[in-house]
């Protein structure tokens, strides 16, 4: 008996666990990666540590009951089935769909293997074309800094100019007239 306890309790950990990660996260990838063989597997996990995400093979069952109380609860029944990798991003939203858009890309056949099954952001629930098309495409965190401080930049820029241009042709004028001044 106390060992079937101590089972239950275990799995209830584990739900909380897995509960914490999809209410901590800033999205998820769900894949199949039926086929995909230890070294090519391991090659995925690597590039997704490398990227800041959290990549955990996890029971159906077990994602099913984590996932109860939230707004996924029976959205995700037809993506739960067979093998499922569950890799969380916590930071950037699409740097788990971009770091398998890049897995299949250049593992060949592995990556072919590799299946996405669905997405998560935000409350809603992506078709594998949406993840590896829509959310794999989307600017991450430092890209979308850089645009922010280019635009803020730019009009400083311009702003410096104007106000060197007129010191730059008070310097031209006086350029034009040294050279007038030689010809004549």
């Amino acid at each position: 008996m106390a060992a079937a306890s101590s089972t239950r309790e275990g799995k209830n950990t584990l739900i909380g666990e897995v509960k914490g990660k999809f209410d901590k996260a800033t999205s998820a990838v769900l894949l199949d990666y039926k086929g995909i063989n230890v070294e090519n597997l391991t090659k995925l996990r690597a590039s997704f540590r490398k990227a800041g995400v959290e990549y955990k093979v996890v029971k159906n069952t077990l994602v099913k009951q984590a996932l109860k109380e939230s707004s996924y609860s029976g959205k995700l029944d037809d993506a739960l089935v067979g093998m499922t990798g569950i890799a969380w991003s916590y930071e950037d939203p699409s740097a788990a769909a971009k770091v398998v858009k890049a897995f299949k890309k250049d593992a060949g056949d592995a990556g072919e293997k590799l299946k996405v099954k669905a997405g998560l952001i935000d409350g809603s629930v992506l078709d594998a074309n949406a993840v590896e098309n829509q959310l794999a495409n989307m600017p991450g965190k430092d890209e979308l800094r850089a645009q922010l401080l280019a635009t803020l930049q730019a009009p400083l820029s311009q702003f410096v100019m104007l106000l060197n241009a007129p010191a730059q042709n008070f310097v031209y004028l006086l350029s034009a007239k040294e050279r007038e001044g030689d010809k004549g």
